[in-house]
């Protein structure tokens, strides 16, 4: 702390003031004259998951529907994916599954919606896909 470092150096020059002391082999040794012993530096940390590691939990399912279709002939693939994973891990999840380079990845989140089928009310389940586009010239045969 900068407040007190002026207490520090008080004690440093009092004890540089002070008689040397003598160690048990008659040899003269000063606190000052010793040389500060370095501390190792802390190494940085690991990230958690290694390259070129994915996970096949990323991707249920293809997603074909006619607009997924259009989007296909446009190097741009629609998958139903988990919720639970983000952008960069869907991108190695189908780089490592599908052998293509990706581009770009878009997430839609499509919310839960009320359903009722005669006097029982439900939901119909929230969905999350991603489209996925890829380098131009590859393909990912879906069917």
């Amino acid at each position: 702390m900068a407040l007190l470092d002026f207490l520090k150096r008080k004690k440093e020059t009092e004890r540089s003031k002070q008689p040397a002391k003598k160690s048990d082999k008659g040899l003269v040794k000063k606190e000052a004259e010793k040389k500060p012993v370095k501390k190792a530096e802390p190494t940085p940390a690991k990230p958690a998951v290694k390259k070129g590691k994915f996970s096949y939990d990323a991707i249920k399912e293809p997603h074909i529907s006619e607009k997924a279709t259009y989007l296909a002939e446009r190097n741009q693939y629609t998958f139903k994916v988990s919720p639970n994973y983000n952008k960069n891990e869907i991108k190695k999840a189908v780089e490592g599954i599908y052998g293509v380079s990706v581009l770009s990845v878009n997430l839609i989140k499509i919310p839960a919606k009320k359903r009722r089928l005669g006097k029982t009310q439900g939901f119909k389940k929230s969905l999350t896909k991603a489209v996925v586009k890829i380098k131009e010239g590859q393909k990912i045969e879906i069917l």
